[in-house]
């Protein structure tokens, strides 16, 4: 999982400020094999999620669909970027609610990714 947020360069004031909403970011991942696992429009700020069953090094690249907005900032923009790594980054009060869950679907729902997660890693150490 990644969060992200933007600021464009002001000249007036020389500092970077909050991106306007209009602002629009494109995210795409590939898998170490560079087979696309996620190709999205996001906002100026954003949270992508992307799921991954190859082992190794991924590649995610964040660029502006807006030109415009680019130019009017003099070709700058700073973007934050937190990546997540790992079954922690799952959340579970917002799957629940999204999926309409009980408590016990949800514990197993956590419980099977937790599962699945212990069989990456010990994919993931064969590999290595």
């Amino acid at each position: 999982a990644g969060n992200y947020r933007t600021q464009l360069w002001d000249k007036q004031s020389e500092s970077f400020l909050p991106s306007t909403p209009g602002l629009g970011m494109h995210v795409e991942v590939k898998d170490p094999d560079g087979k696309v696992i996620l190709s999205r429009q996001y906002g100026s700020e954003g949270r992508f999620t992307f799921t991954s069953h190859t082992p190794g090094e991924h590649q995610i690249c964040l660029h502006s669909n807006s030109t415009r907005m680019a130019l009017f900032a003099g070709g700058k923009l700073r973007v934050h970027l937190d990546i997540q790594v790992g079954e922690h980054t799952n959340n579970y009060p917002e799957i629940a609610a999204k999926d309409k869950l009980t408590e016990l679907q949800l514990r197993a729902r956590q419980l099977l990714d937790q599962v699945e997660q212990i069989q990456k890693e010990q994919n993931y150490q064969r590999v290595r």
